[in-house]
């Protein structure tokens, strides 16, 4: 932004001084939380900036951001070197085919690396990298670049092997000993940085402006623009981002593809839920804002490739498609917290704000996940880590005047079916006071495949069958011990009722009670989350890290052995994943790398922890019925 003359002075993140950490905690910490946007001029090409998290507990913020992106930029500190997330991320970003600019920066700090950290960035990242400059006086206030020539026949062999690899019309001109041209050479360059075949590498220093007018050129010549004729196409977009004004008023952030929006009109917004059915809201525009050279600035209409600011949205939610659907519209599939804790209002009398406030963060964070007990007055909290619960902390501090405790943080389990169990209650029983007739079904089902719900429709009105299925799912919230239920297949085969007495309440308040009792027949297990994990450090710490490893319960492959590294891999519980992330530092001397994934589930054996029921517990006859009496 200096470079491109929209500040005038650079700003420090440990002086509070960026333009794009705007919350307090932010700058306190000196990291960014919230992903932001702001837009320069590279002469008359608009870029618009989305400047996200680099802390692992905030890689879902990040994450977001790769449905709206047409490149991205992914730092590295040429002191510090590969980190855990940096490996996540170059992952997403491959998987997502975005087209990446590696920017190597700190390059005028003590202890930085050029040629070394492009090998660990070839044996621990990608072999597809080819850097476009190199590095002068490293590690000294001197630091400087110099670029690459493709006229250097060394360079232009260098840039031919590599691309070689994903150009076979060049590989066979390359073998057959034909003349390849620099700008031929250039060509090939640019096209597979589009296609996120290649990640071209710039040096520099952001603090001292090095490198940094390098970055603007390569990221100007080779990412991929937005095309001016999508402006007569239909409207597609998607909504990345939301936040919330000082009034309580929610302004969406979103990415125009094609088509044009304009104030005063009605939008069509489409959300698919869980089950792959699409919802269709239509809202009115009241006002627009259009990013602008570092601020917004209010307008009627915006186009193709802009992003802009919403105002008046209220059904609202993150991932939203504005308009029509496009193939340039990228689907991110975001993983689950796996860890809950819970949260409680230090004055018992504000509670109830404390669970207004944190759906409204909740809306804004798709993956802060609220959880409310309502028999026992209790919220949990799901969410990636610690940091991210002192964020919390800090917000509900800042925006809501709240003062919050924890719980200690524990790890969210799931419960599968272990056998078959089958149940029902009949109209007139004795024990049924419900005018009505259910009997389930319950069978473990494929790994993956959540809960599937079947039933034959025959003689009950469509609403009552909507009604027995609605709490049928709801109630597999919550199994025998507390987890949500899942890989069970549930089949409603009998059903009665009498006519005209009948309701639908009668088959939602009996529809619990047989649920868990055909699931307590078939018994459950309970499974914890695990996590795959790779481990690259030096090979003088090889047995201490394996030892830790088998401590915490891992299970992993034989070590992979390079000069002064090795690379272990396989899977532990997540619940032991952050115990061995915080030792590592002290028997690497902060040169290991330790990457986390979520990897599914693993069966628990022996002990395993279990979670306070959130109703009236349908597996307690009297207890249910006594609650339900005293309702009606």
């Amino acid at each position: 932004m200096y470079e491109t003359h929209v500040i005038d002075e650079i700003g420090r993140v440990d002086k509070g001084t960026t333009q794009t950490d705007a919350l307090d905690l932010e700058k306190r910490r000196g990291i960014t939380i919230k992903a932001s946007v702001v837009s320069f001029f590279i002469h008359d090409l608009k870029i618009n900036l989305i400047d996200t998290p680099g802390h692992a507990d905030f890689l879902a913020e990040v994450e977001r951001s790769f449905s709206v992106l047409d490149g991205a930029i992914l730092l590295i500190s040429a002191v510090e070197g590969i980190q855990a997330q940096t490996k996540i991320l170059l992952s997403a970003l491959n998987r997502l085919r975005i087209p990446t600019i590696i920017y190597i920066n700190k390059i005028d700090r003590s202890g930085a690396q050029s040629d070394t950290l492009l090998k660990r960035i070839k044996d621990r990242l990608t072999e597809h990298i080819i850097p476009l400059y190199s590095t002068s006086d490293i590690g000294t206030k001197q630091a400087s670049i110099v670029a690459n020539s493709l006229h250097d026949p060394v360079f232009l062999q260098t840039c031919i092997e590599q691309l070689s690899l994903h150009d076979e019309r060049l590989l066979a001109s390359y073998v057959e000993g034909e003349m390849i041209t620099p700008e031929l050479v250039q060509a090939v360059l640019v096209r597979q940085v589009r296609q996120a075949q290649l990640f071209p590498v710039v040096f520099g220093s952001a603090i001292t402006g090095v490198g940094v007018t390098e970055l603007l050129t390569t990221l100007a010549s080779m990412f991929p623009t937005n095309s001016s004729c999508m402006d007569d196409a239909p409207l597609s977009g998607v909504v990345f981002k939301l936040e919330r004004e000082a009034t309580g008023e929610k302004v969406a952030y979103v990415r125009v593809f094609s088509g044009y929006m304009r104030v005063r009109t009605y939008i069509k917004l489409q959300r698919s839920n869980r089950d792959g059915i699409t919802g269709i809201y239509t809202n009115k525009v009241k006002k627009l804002h259009l990013f602008l050279e570092g601020k917004t600035v209010q307008a009627q209409m915006v186009g193709a490739g802009e992003f802009c600011k919403v105002w008046g949205w209220k059904e609202a939610k993150i991932g939203d498609v504005v308009g029509e659907w496009s193939d340039r519209i990228r689907s991110v599939h975001l993983a689950a917290p796996q860890l809950e804790t819970r949260i409680e209002a230090t004055r018992r009398e504000q509670n109830r704000r404390l669970y207004q406030a944190l759906l409204e963060l909740a809306e804004e964070d798709p993956l802060i996940s609220v959880v409310k007990d309502d028999v026992h007055q209790t919220i949990y909290l799901r969410l990636f880590g610690e940091v991210q619960k002192e964020v919390v902390e800090s917000l509900l501090k800042e925006h809501y005047g709240l003062d919050v405790r924890f719980s200690e943080t524990g790890i969210v389990c799931i419960e599968k079916p272990a056998a078959r169990g089958q149940a029902i209650e009949f109209m007139g029983a004795p024990d049924n006071p419900f005018v009505g007739t259910v009997g389930f079904v319950i069978e473990p089902g494929p790994p993956g495949s959540g809960v599937t719900y079947t039933y034959t429709p025959g003689a009950l009105p469509l609403a009552f069958y909507r009604a027995i299925e609605e709490v049928a799912r709801a109630t597999l919230a919550q199994g025998l011990y507390g987890w949500e239920v899942t890989d069970i297949a549930i089949t409603l085969y009998q059903t009665a009722y009498s006519s005209p007495v009948t309701t639908a309440s009668d088959f939602r308040n009996l529809t619990p009670l047989v649920v868990m009792k055909a699931l307590a027949q078939a018994g459950t297990d309970v499974y914890e989350p695990i996590n795959q994990f790779e481990l690259s450090a030096p090979i003088d710490a090889i047995s201490t890290a394996m030892f830790k490893l088998s401590s915490l319960r891992a299970v992993y492959e034989q070590p992979i052995l390079y000069s002064d590294t090795f690379t272990l891999k396989g899977v532990l519980p997540a619940s032991t994943a952050e115990a061995f992330r915080r030792e590592l530092p002290s028997f690497t001397e902060g040169e290991g790398v330790f990457v986390v994934q979520p990897a599914g589930f693993l069966k628990m054996e022996g002990s395993f922890p279990t979670r306070e029921r959130m109703d009236y517990n349908p597996l307690n006859r009297k207890e249910y019925l006594a609650h339900i009496q005293r309702v009606y």
